[in-house]
């Protein structure tokens, strides 16, 4: 996988740690739709990947990871090993032939460099998106 599929795959777990499971999916299906027509691959292929790691961190968001500073590289980190063995998986569901040393070795590499990465990504969703920084108290809560 490439560095543009290793960003969007951050970006994609920064919106769904912010915003839920449902809007993560809906970015990764959108996102892995628009990569899959760019590289007239096999359509849906990348939008299935995604729409799993954004439904996954948004999980992950909701639950346990809200409020904890090292969520979003733990989410990365989960993420990039789950859609690399997902890959696989569905290549060979496929019938595609891919050599699962070549595709599993740079996954443990690349899925710490996400880790790394992923902390600027996600400020900057949350510059967009608006939220609270982790550790921040919630704002105040107004009875009506």
């Amino acid at each position: 996988m490439g560095l543009e599929f290793d960003l969007l795959l951050l970006t994609i777990v920064g919106i769904a740690l912010l915003t839920g499971s449902v809007p993560g999916a809906i970015a990764g299906f959108f996102g892995g739709l628009a990569v899959d027509v760019m590289a007239l691959d096999t359509l849906g292929f990348t939008s299935i990947l995604l729409i799993l790691a954004g439904y996954w961190a948004g999980r992950y968001g909701e639950t346990t990871g809200r409020g904890r500073a090292y969520a979003a590289s733990l989410a990365a980190f989960a993420m990039t090993l789950l859609v690399g063995v997902a890959a696989l998986v569905l290549h060979y569901l496929l019938g595609d032939t891919v050599s699962a040393s070549a595709a599993l070795t740079p996954l443990l590499p690349s899925a710490l460099v996400a880790a790394l990465l992923v902390i600027p990504v996600h400020n900057i969703a949350r510059s967009v998106l608006g939220g609270r920084a982790p550790g921040q108290p919630p704002g105040q809560v107004e009875l009506v």
